[in-house]
C-alpha cells in the first residue's frame, strides 16, 4: 500500500498554495482580451457546428477560456473563499450570456439552419457526460496545482467540451427549438458542475487551507447544497443514458428483423429509414420487385411489433409505392434513391445472367470427356444502333477434336441454362 501511495501521491511537484490561488484568481475574470477570445471561440465553434466540422469545433474548444471561472468556483467552495466564489459566479454568468448571444446571433444570420449531427450530439446528455466532465475536471484541477503545468489543459478543454453545448444552445435559441436549447444547456450545466466538483475533490485531497473560518452548520449547509445539486443532475443523466441504451437495443432488433425477413430471403431493400415524427416513430422499408398481399403485410407487422419494436409503425413500400416515396424525398435524397434503385436493378440483372462455368464444365465432361476447358458468359452480340441483345457464348478447349459434337454441346447448354440460342466455339 505504501508503494502504491508513493506512486499515486499528488504531493510531489505540488505548487505553493498561495501561487495556486493567484493563478486561479487571475483566470476567472472576463474583461478586455478574454472577452474577445471568448467571442471569437464562440463564432468558430458555431461555424463548426453549422458546417458539421469536428476539426473546427475542436479548435474552438482549445482557445475557449471558459474553464477559468468554473475552476475558480470549485476552488472557492473547497476553501470557503466566498469573495472568490462571488467573482467566479459573476464571470461565469457573464461568459455564458456572451456565448449564448454571439452563437444565437451567428445562427440567426446563417443561411444554413439544418440540424447537423454535431449539434444534435450536444443536446442529449447522459451519465457518460457526467463521468467525462468529472474525469476531465480532475485532470484540470491536478494540472493547476502543479509547478510544471505540462500539456493536460488542452486535453481537458476538448474532453469536457464546454463551448459546443453552449453554441448548440444558441442554435436552439436562434431557431426557437426549445428541446435543443434546454438539452444543450443541461449538458453545459453538467460540464460546469462536475468540473467544479472535481476541483473541490482535488483541493480537499491536497488539504488547501480555508480562506476563512466557517461554522460547522454553515459548512454542512454548503455540503448539503452540493449533494442536492449533484443528485439533481445525476438522476436525469442516468435516465437519459437508459433511454439511449433502449434506443440502441431497439435499433439492433430492427436491423435484425430487416436482415431476417428481407435481406436473407433475397429481397432487395432499396430504402430503410427509421423516421421520428411527433405522432410516433415509423420504419419505412422500400422493396424492389416484391409485392406482399394484405394478409402477408399484416403478419409482417405483427411479427415486427412482437420481436423488434412494439412502439414503432412498419410501413412497407412496394413497387407501386416507390414513385410516391421518391416524390416525398428532398431532391438530393430522391436522386440518391433513384440511383440506388438503378444499381439494385443492374445488380439483379447481373445476378440473373451469372453462369457457373466451373460447374457446367464438370457436367459437360460426363458426356464429352475430351472437353478440357469451358467458359460460358453473356455477350452483347447486337449490331451498332440496334437494341442490346445478350446471348450466351460458350468457349471450349479439347484434348482431341475427334468425337466432339458442338451441336450436342449447344443443345445441352440451351436446356441447361434455359436459353433459346447459344453460340459455341472452340478456343484457337
Amino acid at each position: 500500500m505504501n508503494f502504491l501511495f508513493r506512486y499515486f501521491s499528488l504531493q510531489r511537484d505540488q505548487e505553493d498554495h498561495e501561487k495556486v490561488l493567484e493563478n486561479v484568481s487571475a483566470n476567472i475574470t472576463f474583461r478586455g482580451h478574454n472577452l474577445w477570445i471568448l467571442a471569437c471561440a464562440v463564432i468558430i465553434a458555431s461555424i463548426g457546428l453549422n458546417v458539421n466540422s469536428t476539426a473546427v469545433v475542436i479548435g474552438a474548444m482549445l482557445i475557449s477560456p471558459l474553464m477559468g471561472p468554473i475552476v475558480g468556483a470549485g476552488f472557492s467552495l473547497a476553501t470557503f473563499d466566498f469573495i472568490l466564489l462571488k467573482q467566479s459566479a459573476k464571470n461565469l454568468i457573464l461568459a455564458t450570456a456572451v456565448g449564448l448571444f454571439f452563437s444565437a446571433f451567428y445562427f440567426v444570420l446563417s443561411p444554413f439552419k439544418e440540424e447537423q449531427s454535431e449539434i444534435v450530439a450536444r443536446t442529449f446528455p447522459t451519465i457518460y457526460d457526467v463521468i467525462i466532465a468529472f474525469s476531465g475536471g480532475i485532470v484540470g484541477a491536478i494540472a493547476i496545482t502543479r509547478k510544471e503545468k505540462g500539456n493536460p489543459i488542452p486535453g481537458v478543454a476538448i474532453a469536457t467540451a464546454l463551448m459546443p453545448p453552449l453554441c448548440a444552445a444558441g442554435y436552439g435559441l436562434a431557431v426557437a427549438n426549445w428541446k435543443f436549447l434546454f438539452g444543450a444547456l443541461f449538458l453545459y450545466i453538467i460540464n460546469c458542475v462536475f468540473i467544479a466538483l472535481a476541483t473541490i475533490s482535488i483541493v480537499k485531497l491536497l488539504k488547501f487551507p480555508h480562506a476563512k473560518w466557517v461554522e460547522e452548520k454553515q459548512a454542512k449547509n454548503i455540503r448539503l447544497g452540493i449533494t442536492v445539486l449533484t443528485v439533481a443532475i445525476v438522476i436525469p443523466s442516468i435516465y437519459f443514458a437508459y433511454m439511449l441504451y433502449s434506443e440502441k437495443k431497439t435499433n439492433q432488433r430492427i436491423d435484425q428483423f430487416v436482415k431476417t425477413e428481407f435481406t436473407d430471403n433475397g429481397y432487395v431493400v432499396v430504402y430503410n429509414q427509421l423516421e421520428k415524427e411527433s405522432s410516433g416513430n415509423r420504419l419505412v422499408i422500400a422493396l424492389l420487385n416484391k409485392n406482399y398481399s394484405d394478409e402477408e403485410l399484416k403478419n409482417l407487422e405483427d411479427k415486427f411489433h412482437r420481436t423488434a419494436a412494439p412502439d414503432v409503425d412498419l410501413d412497407i413500400k412496394q413497387d407501386n409505392d416507390l414513385e410516391e416515396l421518391m416524390k416525398n424525398q428532398s431532391k438530393e435524397n430522391s436522386d440518391l434513391l433513384e440511383k440506388d434503385l438503378r444499381i439494385k436493378e443492374l445488380e439483379k440483372e447481373l445476378e440473373s445472367k451469372k453462369i457457373d462455368s466451373k460447374q457446367l464444365g464438370k457436367e459437360l465432361s460426363v458426356f464429352q470427356p475430351k472437353v478440357t476447358k469451358l467458359s460460358v458468359s453473356y455477350h452483347d452480340i447486337s449490331n451498332p444502333g440496334e437494341e442490346e441483345h445478350f446471348v450466351p457464348v460458350a468457349l471450349y478447349n479439347v484434348s482431341d477434336t475427334i468425337g466432339v459434337n458442338e451441336g450436342a454441346i449447344s443443345n445441352w447448354l440451351k436446356t441447361r441454362i434455359a436459353c433459346d440460342s447459344v453460340i459455341v466455339a472452340r478456343m484457337r
